[in-house]
């Protein structure tokens, strides 16, 4: 058995395939300068131009020191507000691009490149105008901005929470309006009140040093976060129970997934303590609006401040916008000066070192895999990231901080497991990160949440790549307990089948069903009556039943129902069946198709 960690296997052979996309023999440095004087100092490696460096096209407005430090490197073109006929004309003269989120970066683009672009960088964290596909396709990197707004956001959220908590916004729009009352506008103060931090990432941890320094006791919900980055900053974790119960601030900070969405419903507003307030420089998606309008009608929250909102900009019948209880800005988190100039400085670092062939956690896509390999790895490829994906839904609030892959597979230590073990982590990922996750930069990205993975290569009999592939996570804690095998980790095994994945088992559990849509796992006595009943609680909700896999560990012993559907249950669909005499706990997986 040959027991490896997943970052030297990564680090040992990405950086060489990378280092494949620069062409010249020679080496320069940028250094990075601004009020605060040297930052920090790249080089970069890239393809020649007759100057003997490469070429930049800036093609969208960017903060002069960003501009700056390319020039230093580069032979810097700004070009701005072309057409699609004048950035097709110019692309092929360029080694790499700058751009914002207006211009386009199509196949068509990439095609006229001739395959000398090789550095796409967007000033910015969104890359959706970018073709990933036709980037990867032709070893073009791209490269966006993900923390150079941190502190913008961090402080928009600070600034919304004070405002909320002493009415400014309606306090001025009634002065505005001819009006003096003192007394309508009465607030509270922040001192000694708890702030319940949802989502403690990069901007929830500046928010909660910053509430700290206003006098706030800080607790924070995170399942994915660790207690030590925590509690260095005075923060304790919590379940997301104890923190609706306990918080009089809530300050969210979570992306935007399945688990997330409407994460604030009904549900969670009638649990929280009668005149909380909440603030929201997140996504708009994590709160029901229609459900926190009504809490808000019932005085169950007394206020809330929004930068983000579900549709944005907002439909005009918003429940949320024109009440006096709501104070809203038009996603003004990463609006700031400094922010905008940091993001300038982030991005040409990135393009820097992406066109050096460095390895940088920014990368937003793969280098192009052979298509030999990547034909022959495809459907294992999608059982890894769906088995990452289904792992991490079974994680209690506790989180976790270690991640074990275990690969079953002829080719012993000779396995290339980088794109499976990127898929794992990517699918892992996926549910507590908005980050795009790839072969380049996944190990970076977990090292960064404090997950360490390790892997592990069993050799087998057969012909096949992989026999199967099992996704351990150590945590203390799980949402279903049968899913923790003998070893006290939430595990779940699968594998390809008719070139199709599979999982296979579930804790120590032998289940049969494909990784697709939504999937329903119930733990029964093994007693005739129980299947009938809960696909009886499931018709009322008029959700089908796709497939049903049912694996027990003895006649008459505890049995585990996989059930595939066609919806997502609710909560009080879950409840239903919980209620069902021989149900002993339910769990819910969803999107599990890679």
């Amino acid at each position: 058995m040959l027991a490896t960690t997943a970052q030297n296997r990564v680090l040992g052979t990405s950086s060489s395939t990378l280092a494949k996309a620069a062409t010249a023999p020679f080496k320069v440095t940028a250094i990075r300068r601004s009020s605060k004087g040297i930052r920090a100092s790249t080089s970069v490696r890239a393809s020649l131009s007759t100057n003997g460096k490469p070429t930049v096209l800036v093609a969208e407005k960017l903060g002069a020191g960003g501009v700056e430090m390319l020039k230093e490197v580069a032979d810097v073109r700004t070009v701005l507000n072309m057409t699609k006929e004048q950035l097709l004309e110019n692309i092929s003269t360029v080694d790499a691009i700058v751009i914002r989120s207006a211009t386009k970066v199509t196949r068509e683009v990439f095609e006229a490149s001739k395959g000398r672009l090789r550095v796409v960088g967007r000033a910015g964290v969104g890359i959706d105008n970018v073709d990933l596909t036709a980037a990867s396709e032709t070893g073009c990197l791209v490269v966006n901005a993900p923390t150079a707004n941190t502190i913008a956001a961090a402080e928009h959220g600070i600034s919304l929470l004070t405002a909320l908590a002493r009415n400014v916004a309606q306090a001025d729009a009634s002065m505005k309006a001819g009006g003096w009352d003192r007394t309508t506008y009465v607030g509270v103060s922040v001192v000694g009140k708890t702030l319940a931090i949802i989502g403690f990432g990069k901007v929830g941890g500046e928010v909660a040093r910053r509430a700290k320094g206003l006098g706030m006791t800080v607790i924070a919900f995170d399942p994915y976060a660790s207690e030590e980055r925590a509690a260095a900053v005075g923060v304790k974790l919590v379940s997301f129970d104890e923190a609706l119960a306990t918080g009089d601030f809530f300050s969210l900070h979570m992306p935007l997934t399945p688990t997330t969405k409407n994460l604030f419903d009904d549900a969670a507003f009638a649990k929280i303590k009668k005149g909380s307030r909440i603030i929201n420089v997140a996504r708009g998606g994590v709160i029901d609006e229609a459900a926190l309008a009504r809490a808000l009608d019932a005085k169950q929250v007394a206020g809330a401040a929004l930068d983000v909102f579900a549709q944005e900009p907002p439909a005009a019948d918003n429940p949320l916008v024109n009440r006096k209880d709501v104070i809203c800005t038009p996603h003004l988190g990463a609006s700031t000066k400094e922010a905008q100039e940091e993001v300038s400085y982030e991005i040409a670092e990135a393009v820097v070192s992406a066109l050096n062939g460095e390895l940088t956690s920014s990368v937003v896509n793969a280098p192009m895999v052979p298509p030999e390999v990547l034909k022959e790895l495809a459907p294992y490829v999608g059982l890894a990231q769906s088995l990452g994906h289904a792992a991490v839904q079974l994680v209690d609030d506790h989180g976790f901080s270690e991640v074990h892959i275990t690969y079953h597979s002829p080719r012993g230590d000779l396995l290339d497991s980088r794109l499976l073990r990127a898929n794992v982590v990517r699918g892992i990922l996926q549910q507590i990160t908005t980050s795009q996750v790839n072969i380049v930069n996944a190990d970076l990205l977990a090292k960064k949440r404090g997950v360490r993975i390790v892997e592990t290569v069993v050799p087998s009999e057969g012909a096949a790549v992989l026999n199967s592939l099992e996704v351990a996570i150590v945590s203390r804690a799980s949402r279903f307990s049968s899913a923790v095998n003998g070893r006290g980790q939430i595990s779940v095994s699968g594998a390809v089948k008719s070139g199709k994945p599979f999982l296979t088992q579930i804790g120590d559990f032998d289940v049969d069903l494909a990784t697709e849509g939504e999937v329903l796992l119930v733990r029964q006595n093994d007693q005739p009556g129980i299947i009938a009943t809960v696909a009886s609680e499931l018709a009322k909700k008029e959700i089908n039943i796709s497939f049903m896999s049912v694996g027990r560990t003895g006649r008459g012993a505890d049995a585990i129902m996989a059930i595939g559907i066609d919806g997502s249950p609710d909560k009080e669909l879950l409840g239903a069946i919980s209620s069902v005499r021989g149900v002993q706990e339910t769990a819910a997986l969803s999107n599990l198709r890679a």
